[in-house]
């Protein structure tokens, strides 16, 4: 009972042109490390985890930046296309069947990882530059705690749950770094 009110939760605002191709598609991914509730994988969010570790080690090691900067925001394909991840093939096939109503909030989370991201890495360059150790290690928590909230939001839309940051909020902090 528990599963069918969950279905149809899930399959509230899934466009009926969308809906068939969907519960297909659901059925293709079922007992792989791909959400059967979007299509997505959580494993696209270790793209993320990667400058996030980075991030943590600049405030003792300022050198880290220039690691920082080499890394590259991926597309969820790219992404999988280098992975080791098992079912890759799959996860990047499925992409291309997520329902609307969670591709665009996925999709405009990611953007804003990718805008705080950068963000983050001018304003530590900058820190660097200040010679300012305590700015330094205060703007790369924030910017860590900021990305990590991030993340959780991409995590939930993965696991089914719609919900994106506003964009006024991440404005805020980009006007505030």
């Amino acid at each position: 009972m528990e599963d069918q009110e969950l279905d149809r939760s899930l399959m509230d605002g899934i466009p009926p042109d969308e809906l068939a191709d969907f519960l297909r598609w659901r059925d293709r991914v079922r007992g792989t490390n791909i959400s059967e509730k979007t299509l997505l994988a959580t494993d696209y969010l270790n793209h993320f985890n990667e400058i996030v570790m980075l991030i943590e080690m600049i405030p003792d090691m300022p050198d880290m930046l220039e690691e920082c900067r080499i890394w590259q925001p991926k597309s969820y394909a790219e992404h999988f296309r280098d992975s080791g991840f098992s079912d890759k093939e799959l996860a990047i096939e499925a992409y291309g069947h997520v329902p609307s109503k969670f591709l665009r909030p996925f999709e405009d989370t990611i953007a804003q990882a990718h805008q705080v991201i950068a963000h983050t890495l001018e304003r530590i360059g900058t820190d660097i530059d200040s010679g300012d150790p305590d700015k330094l290690r205060m703007d790369c928590q924030a910017s860590v705690a900021m990305i990590h909230r991030i993340i959780q939001v991409a995590n939930g839309i993965i696991h089914g749950t719609a919900h994106v940051m506003e964009q006024g909020e991440i404005d805020i902090y980009l006007q505030n770094g």
